[in-house]
């Protein structure tokens, strides 16, 4: 997780607040679906949404967000598992869709096996959002000209591919924000390395559903 900062300025940079409806794509260790439900409060909704595609891999994950949504206080959060490009079916009709540093494994063997594109992927989250609700993609930044190709080898994809399939499933980009950037990222290594690991230089987005 990001320090108290840029923690409050993500949340605001993807407008969830009191009542949303939220859905945390591959949520990993929880701590976004824990923040989230902490925000959306009773009146909202938190879908912890494990891709079938994940669950096979590591099939602790659907009983972890499941055992989170049982901790006192998170009446609000709801562990759901399918396959991605079965999302719409899964869950109902949010005002969030959440990828935190996800999109690019869109590109990878794992996600591909079962059928799910970005292009796939991107109708889908823009079939499950309502009217007006956003899309907010955080990821490791590529080197300039790269697009997607560096999204198995060193985990990373060009923002500018990204906004541009996303555009093409109908979004229109709403904002951008560069509080996660570093110019001193070399974008030619993994994001794993010592040498960078948790200091990537990461793009925000925010998409609108028109």
């Amino acid at each position: 997780m990001y320090d108290p900062s840029k923690l409050s300025e993500l949340i605001r940079f993807a407008r969830v607040e009191a009542g949303s409806t939220v859905i945390d794509v591959y949520p990993g260790d929880g701590d976004w679906t824990r923040l989230f439900s902490d925000i959306v409060g009773p009146e909202g909704r938190v879908y912890s949404f494990v891709p079938t595609e994940i669950a096979e891999l590591r099939p602790d994950q659907v009983d972890r967000m499941r055992t989170l949504a049982k901790e006192s206080g998170r009446e609000n959060v709801e562990a759901v598992s399918a396959d991605l490009v079965a999302m719409q079916e899964a869950t109902p009709p949010a005002d969030v869709l959440w990828l935190h540093l996800f999109y690019h494994d869109l590109y990878t063997p794992l996600i591909q096996a079962r059928g799910a594109t970005a292009a796939l992927f991107n109708r889908t989250a823009y079939e499950r959002l309502k009217p007006g609700g956003s899309y907010i993609i955080v990821d490791h930044a590529a080197a300039v000209g790269a697009g997607t190709s560096d999204a198995q080898s060193l985990h990373r994809i060009e923002p500018a591919s990204v906004r541009e399939e996303v555009e093409a499933a109908g979004f229109v980009l709403d904002a951008e924000s560069t509080i996660l950037a570093n110019k001193d990222d070399p974008h030619s290594i993994k994001v794993f390395d010592p040498s960078i690991k948790g200091e990537t230089d990461r793009f925000a987005y925010r998409f609108v559903k028109p």
